[in-house]
This record gives C-alpha cells, sequence and structure tokens, in this order.
C-alpha cells in the first residue's frame, strides 16, 4: 500500500490559500490539508473598505477548499515540533506532516509605542476591523495609511481625516506617483502631516517626539506588523523580527522539509533584500512554493525564485488609485497610472488576487 505524502499548510491568507490551490493541481499521491483558527477568509487588501462601512465578500474556506480536495481544520495552532513532525492545535489534537508550509501572516505591531495596544484601533486582520467615523488620525504613512484615509475621507466626507507619518505619503515612489497621491489625499480634505514620530497614544491625543499633541478622538495605527513567535518556539531559523529564514526556494535554512511563505517568511530578492510584505509577494511566493514543491516530489531539479514584482498600486478611494509599474527590485520606474485609469487598473489586480485565492 502507498502511503500519501502528507502535505500541511497552516494558515489560509493569500499565501496559504494560493499554495493549497496551487499544490491541489500539481501534485499527485499527495493529501492536503489547510489549518486556520478562522473559518472565513477576507481579502486583507479590502479591510480599509470595511472600516468604511463598506460590504466586503468573505469566503467559507471549508467549502471552498473543500470543492478542490482540500481538507480544512479550523483550529489555532499552538506548537511545531519539526523533529517529530507534528503541530499541535487547540483542543489537545495533533497533526502531522511530511512537508509543512507555513504560511501565518502578519498583525498589526502593538509594543512598539506605549499606548498603542490600549488606545489604538487597528486594520491588520479582520478581528481588527471596525467601522469609523469622525474624529480619525491615521498613523502611518504607507500604502494601509494611505489607502485607508482616503477610503474614509471618500465614504464620510464630514469625517476629519489626519494622516499622519514620519515620511511624505507615497513618497517613495516616482514623483508623479507622489503628487498624484498628495494631490488626491488633499481633494478629499485629508490633512497631511509629515515629519512626525509618534512617541505615545493616549485616550484622546497623539504626542510626538517634539512635545506636540495633536488631538485624537480615534487613533488607527497602521505602522509597523510583526509575526507570530510559532516559528522561534518551534526552533527554526528566524531574523531579528522572528521571520523563517529561507533559501532561495523558500525552503527553512534549518528544516528544508518546512518552506515558508508570505509576511512570516523572510524571503531575499534582488541584492539580498528583503520582500517586502503584501499579497503582491504572498501570492508570488506561494506559487513558486507550490512548484517547488511539486517539482522535488518528481525528482526534479527546482531553480531559485525570481522577484516576484511588477507594480505596486495603492487605491485612493472608491474609482481611483495610483499604479506605478516597478523593477525587479521594487524601485520605481517612469510609467504610472493615476486616477480613474488607475483606479479600474487597482480594481482588476485586487480580483485578480481574489480569483487566485478562490474567492470568486
Amino acid at each position: 500500500m502507498t502511503t500519501q505524502h502528507r502535505i500541511v499548510v497552516i494558515g489560509a491568507g493569500y499565501a496559504g490559500l494560493t499554495a493549497a490551490r496551487a499544490l491541489a493541481r500539481k501534485t499527485r499521491d499527495a493529501s492536503i490539508t489547510v489549518v486556520d483558527g478562522r473559518g472565513e477568509f477576507i481579502q486583507r487588501v479590502r479591510l480599509h473598505q470595511a472600516a468604511a462601512g463598506q460590504d466586503v465578500k468573505r469566503l467559507d474556506l471549508r467549502k471552498s477548499l473543500g470543492r478542490k480536495g482540500i481538507e480544512f481544520i479550523q483550529a489555532r495552532i499552538t506548537a511545531v515540533d519539526p523533529a517529530e513532525k507534528i503541530i499541535a492545535l487547540d483542543g489537545e489534537w495533533t497533526l502531522h506532516y511530511d512537508t509543512l508550509v507555513y504560511a501565518l501572516g502578519s498583525q498589526a505591531d502593538r509594543t512598539s509605542v506605549p499606548g498603542v495596544a490600549e488606545h489604538a484601533r487597528f486594520v491588520a486582520t479582520v478581528e481588527d476591523v471596525a467601522e469609523l467615523s469622525g474624529q480619525i488620525v491615521v498613523v502611518g504613512a504607507g500604502a494601509t495609511g494611505i489607502e485607508l484615509a482616503a477610503e474614509l475621507a471618500q465614504a464620510q466626507p464630514n469625517s476629519d481625516i489626519t494622516l499622519l507619518g514620519a515620511n511624505e505619503p507615497g513618497g517613495w515612489l516616482s514623483a508623479k506617483a507622489h503628487q498624484a497621491i498628495h494631490a488626491r489625499l488633499t481633494a478629499l480634505g485629508v490633512r497631511i502631516v509629515s515629519g512626525a514620530k509618534v512617541i505615545e497614544v493616549r485616550a484622546d491625543s497623539i504626542k510626538l517626539d517634539d512635545g506636540t499633541l495633536i488631538p485624537a478622538a480615534t487613533t488607527v495605527w497602521t505602522t509597523g506588523f510583526t509575526v507570530p513567535d510559532l516559528a522561534r518556539r518551534a526552533g527554526l531559523a528566524v531574523d531579528a523580527d522572528g521571520r523563517i529564514r529561507t533559501d532561495d526556494t523558500l525552503r527553512s535554512i534549518s528544516h528544508p522539509d518546512i518552506y515558508a511563505v508570505g509576511d512570516a517568511a523572510l524571503m531575499l530578492g534582488p541584492n539580498d533584500r528583503p520582500l517586502r510584505m503584501a499579497c503582491a509577494t504572498a501570492i508570488p511566493s506561494a506559487q513558486y512554493a507550490a512548484k517547488a514543491i511539486a517539482a522535488r516530489a518528481r525528482g526534479k531539479n527546482v531553480a531559485p525564485m525570481k522577484s516576484p514584482y511588477v507594480a505596486q498600486c495603492i487605491s485612493l478611494g472608491r474609482g481611483n488609485a495610483v499604479l506605478q509599474l516597478v523593477n525587479a527590485d521594487d524601485s520605481p520606474k517612469k510609467t504610472v497610472l493615476t486616477g480613474r485609469v488607475g483606479g479600474w487598473a487597482k480594481e482588476l489586480i485586487v480580483l485578480g488576487t481574489a480569483w487566485t485565492v478562490g474567492l470568486y
């Protein structure tokens, strides 16, 4: 009797779902199981829309994965024993694997600044999101902060929205993209405060390093992400932030029967620069890992993963966005789509990611 190769995917976000569905297509004589504490999937790239009061589509994981012959277990993962190849789940369950795909993703960093955990709100996970309105200060002028501020300002024109960050919104992009983002936020009535370093979040205000107090009925923290400490506790090789160190085929450098993808993995791109936390990294890395697992199962060599980057896209409310084409190292090219054309392109990309994970 031939024993099926047991592939377990932990985490059912963009990376985990993409890996599981790709493995179901590419592998033979293998059982595939996905484990996650949530029973539903909601696109992280639409959480800012949920925070603005919009309905977003949900995916029933058991039904969706079951249609592809993939087993789904809703449970919290409490430990991984890589020596015995056992995963411990809450309720004292255990699950054995031959190959593990580690895709537990990331969560908001709640500890870097005093008062964040007690007084701020977040949009990093579906559990974080609550509808926002009124006088709001969004801390963090990266893509998440920009998208949230724009969405709130468009959906709730009577709200008072401030976007506060250490850098200019979109300042890492080309001049054209940066200018388009600034112009759109200003047109929507968003107050932009740049060059600001937050040292404390209070119940009704934010304190900057120069002593300035900025009133904030609601503070939303969008700067900084952390990963679960499961990999560190399991004894895997991780970086200072707890991300699993991988080789150029996304295997753990300490435990090659474990593949790490998405935000929880330290994946190196051109010039050994770490790939950023984003669905633009998660989905291609998961597709690559599935291909690598299937190839090795057939005794074939596996070529190193290439840079997954083509573009960066940032929505600026419904029907408006910036889409910046980028080089392999994620640096901006000259080509930029803005306004309604950018919004149309951004929505197509988001729909494409939804289709990849089975949302449509």
